[in-house]
């Protein structure tokens, strides 16, 4: 069951209990054993899911109800709160001041994805006006510096190191020193990956630390491997104390929702979660967001968020252009760049309350081959024909989709598609709106 379907159920469970005419003690306990269900589905660990069932009914039950709360509602509060409190607190955040610099320590054992998180993170933090460098202390991995530096080369982050020659901890000692001077704000140290039962490697991890002093030490964690993921947290935390927990490979695991709850259960903090493989697709890990999201509640906050990080922004002369039907191709390939900047379609749909668990699980996938599709059709017009689209005959259009891959069927639903997105912006300008619309 991957985290979607966790989503899905989760949510299905609250929403029959919202369609009860009554709920009593047997809705309740049918509630719990959804829930349990879900859970279990999602390789959550069977005592943690009874300990959680047992506080819901509990709660649910006994608990006194508000003043002018429904018990139909309290139930849901309570599921919420619970499940929130389920995945644990949330960590402290890193002091983002530029008159402090951080150094964070990346660890986890191999093939966990530490490699594509130091750069997600250093984007993350560069993307909130931070200077962000990365230095590469695994020595181990063939290629791991030239890797590290291909990923972050694309976002325009540097990184320090070398393929071998010096040991991981004067490389990351001598790192740190020189961005130091350098005048960056984060500086995020990626390491070779280590078992926890690999003694020699825990105790370089351990040197390691010690000399460079880090800000943080945080673990990468590959969701993929659900339960399991408690031991190695564990280990981990008992050689160099865990700052935070970066949980990667989220995307689609069968087994998510096992090593969310398994981590939260040691105690170390989750900061971070990667969504998928783009460099992009990272997240704070916020639980009453996680969980709002889960439960169909939606995460409004993050999709605004996620518009603010696109720089999404219609100057106020290009906004009146539209009303007035002056909407090119060019003006509707920057829109659908601008949206791709959000991240997969998927995520964004997750965050719309009440919308996001009752699509199709395929719905989104095929409304962003779409968009997919869209871009590369512009991208092969002329400029002519994207300022003017009516000149789109036969033989041009059969040039467009032969330079794009695409079948002339889609070219010509694109233009129509077009047509419809002019006539509406038009449309507006008539229209009194019931707000009134700001531009940048």
């Amino acid at each position: 069951m991957a985290l979607e379907k966790l989503g899905g159920s989760l949510s299905s469970a609250i929403h029959k209990i919202l369609r009860q005419p009554i709920v009593d003690e047997a809705t309740v306990k049918e509630l719990v054993r959804d829930l349990q269900r879900a859970l279990l589905q999602s390789d959550v660990n069977v005592q943690l899911v009874l300990d959680l069932s047992k506080r819901i009914e509990e709660r649910a039950l006994r608990e006194r109800l508000p003043q002018g709360i429904s018990r139909r509602d309290h139930v849901v509060k309570v599921v919420y709160e619970e499940l929130t409190k389920f995945l644990g607190e949330r960590p402290t955040k890193i002091d983002l001041s530029p008159e402090r610099i951080q150094t964070i320590m990346l660890v986890g054992i191999q093939g966990s994805g530490k490699t594509t998180t130091a750069v997600k993170m250093a984007r993350y933090y560069q993307k909130r006006g931070l200077k962000s460098a990365i230095v590469c202390a695994d020595t181990y991995r063939p290629g791991a510096f030239q890797q590290l530096k291909q990923l972050a080369e694309k976002v325009g982050i540097p990184v320090y190191g070398g393929d071998g020659g010096k040991n991981p901890a004067q490389i990351a000692s001598e790192g740190v020193e020189r961005l130091f001077t350098e005048g960056f704000d984060i500086i995020i140290i990626d390491t070779a990956g280590r078992h926890k039962n690999e003694a020699d490697l825990i105790k370089e991890m351990v040197l390691m630390s010690e000399r460079i002093h880090p800000s943080q030490v945080t673990m990468v964690i590959d969701a993929t491997i659900g339960q399991l993921a408690a031991s190695q947290a564990k280990a981990f935390h008992e050689a160099t104390p865990l700052g935070s927990i970066f949980v990667a490979k989220l995307d689609g695991s069968a087994r998510g929702g096992g090593a969310l709850s398994a981590v939260a259960a040691t105690g170390a903090p989750i900061q971070f979660i990667g969504t998928g493989e783009k460099i992009e697709d990272i997240e704070l890990f916020i639980p009453s967001r996680f969980v709002g999201r889960l439960l169909g509640m939606g995460d409004v906050e993050g999709l605004i968020e996620r518009v603010r990080e696109a720089e999404i922004k219609v100057p106020e002369k290009k906004a009146r252009e539209f009303m007035s039907g002056k909407f090119t191709l060019m003006d509707m390939y920057e829109q659908l760049e601008a949206v791709q900047k959000m991240g997969p379609l998927r995520g964004i749909v997750a965050r719309l309350p009440g919308i996001g668990s009752k699509l199709p699980e395929d719905a989104t996938d095929v409304a962003e081959d779409r968009l997919r599709k869209w871009r590369f059709i512009i991208q092969s017009m002329t400029k002519e024909e994207r300022e003017d689209p009516r000149i789109l005959q036969s033989s041009r259009i059969r040039r467009i989709a032969r330079g794009s891959g695409c079948s002339e069927k889609e070219v010509k639903e694109l233009v129509k598609q077009h047509q419809m997105m002019r006539k509406l912006m038009k449309s507006l300008k008539r229209r009194k709106l019931p707000f009134q619309m700001k531009f940048q």
